[in-house]
């Protein structure tokens, strides 16, 4: 067995409550502490010197580091060819989303150039954005598809998820979000261009099992609540699990989300005080965005209340090239939790084991026998310096499965 250490403190996440606050006292690192592993999985977490009588091989670590649990980003948009820098300069300047979405900017740009990549410079594009993430200490990602828009382009873009992930050193969770818009070239309505997804896309994506996982975007500039529980009743039918993107400029997704027993609801910077008491009384996970509000200049969702309602709260990028181009994940948490009073503890559970929650995932996010030895460890002696530095501080070294696959 592999023994990693000696880290001067480990933050395991082991024994958090799955929902609601999280005091900081909840913190108890262990000193001087190694991890154990076997085949990638994690034996035990505990002192260095008790561990190190039952390992048969040591990474001595020869700095005094820091261990918590691989950050998950359960929502990125990080599949995509192109800019959108001019959508940028005139919300900066003053134009909302939804103006510059009407007048032929948002998604539909990113669509087209999207579209007119070729798979290659989509394969290429992907992993660096990946690299990236990892040398943030990101080990799992959520990836959708949606800027494709028709059945043969969203294939593609699902397709090279696939391929990307079976090369990739980090786990990548693919989600059709092919309810992203309706494509202005489309010749009917919105209902027939859900109807076509769910009648003829999902049963291709299900017999090539390239996702379990399917989005739709509920907003007056994409489809409303009406047209989303037809598609989401088709979705459910065809056995896929699902996630909302709600509540972004207005109430009603998150709701929805609630009623179709939906895995996440995500964004919320317009969630209303009745939709977080009932989303708080659910499974449902609520996926807050910081990175969108920043990007967008609109205020951030109500991440304390949330919490302090009881919900299961999780903490993801959105890096998209429009409304969150900037893709760092621990920035937008620590600025997250500056202006929404998170505790530290509360920032850590909501990117790692509270976003595993929004991925259906349970073998990952805490350090403790039986998870996945997927580690990052900073180059620090006390646990807070982390979000101190609000994402400028950078891992050291990231483990997963055990695998030591970035070091700085």
């Amino acid at each position: 067995m592999l023994l990693i250490g000696p880290f001067k403190q480990i933050i395991t996440c082991a024994g958090w409550p799955l929902r609601g606050p999280i005091r900081d006292t909840a913190i108890q690192p262990i000193e001087d502490a190694g991890v154990l592993i076997n085949e990638g999985v994690i034996q035990e977490v505990g002192t260095f010197d008790q561990l190190n009588k039952m390992a048969s091989t040591v990474e001595d670590l020869k700095t005094p580091q820091v261990l918590i649990p691989g950050f998950i980003d359960a929502h990125t948009h990080i599949c995509w060819a192109g800019s959108r820098a001019n959508d940028y300069a005139l919300r900066i300047s003053g134009k909302s989303y939804l103006e510059i979405a009407k007048a032929g900017g948002g998604i539909w740009q990113t669509v087209e150039q999207t579209r007119d990549a070729t798979e290659l410079a989509l394969q290429v594009a992907l992993r660096e954005r990946i690299y990236r993430m990892l040398s943030r200490g990101v080990t799992t990602i959520e990836v959708k598809s949606g800027y494709g828009l028709d059945q043969e382009h969203e294939l593609r873009i699902l397709r090279i998820i696939n391929q990307v992930n079976q090369q990739s050193s980090v786990d990548l969770v693919p989600t059709c979000l092919a309810a992203h818009i309706k494509p202005p070239t489309w010749p009917g309505d919105y209902r027939s261009y859900l109807t076509a997804i769910a009648e003829e896309l999902l049963p291709r994506i299900k017999a090539e099992n390239l996702s379990d996982r399917v989005d739709i975007f509920i907003e007056e500039s994409a489809f409303s609540k009406e047209e989303g529980a037809d598609f989401l009743k088709k979705a459910r039918n065809l056995g896929f699990k699902i996630t909302v993107h709600a509540d972004q400029f207005s109430s009603g997704g998150s709701a929805l989300g609630r009623i179709w027993h939906a895995v996440s609801v995500d964004h919320l910077e317009a969630i209303n005080a009745e939709d977080i008491r009932l989303l708080a009384e659910s499974n449902t996970v609520a996926t807050v965005l910081p990175n969108a509000s920043l990007g967008l200049g609109i205020p951030f969702a109500p991440a304390r209340r949330l919490l302090d309602a009881g919900a299961i709260l999780a903490i993801a990028s959105d890096w998209n090239p429009g409304s969150a181009p900037m893709g760092d994940l621990v920035t937008g948490a620590a600025l997250l939790s500056a202006y929404e009073k998170l505790s530290t503890a509360e920032v850590l559970a909501g990117l790692t084991f509270r976003a595993a929650q929004a991925l259906s995932l349970t073998d990952r996010g805490m350090l403790q026998q039986g998870k996945l030895a997927d580690m990052q460890s900073y180059a620090v002696t006390d646990y807070r310096e982390i979000l101190y530095h609000q994402g400028q501080l950078t891992p050291h070294r990231v483990w997963k499965k055990g695998e030591l696959i970035y070091e700085a």
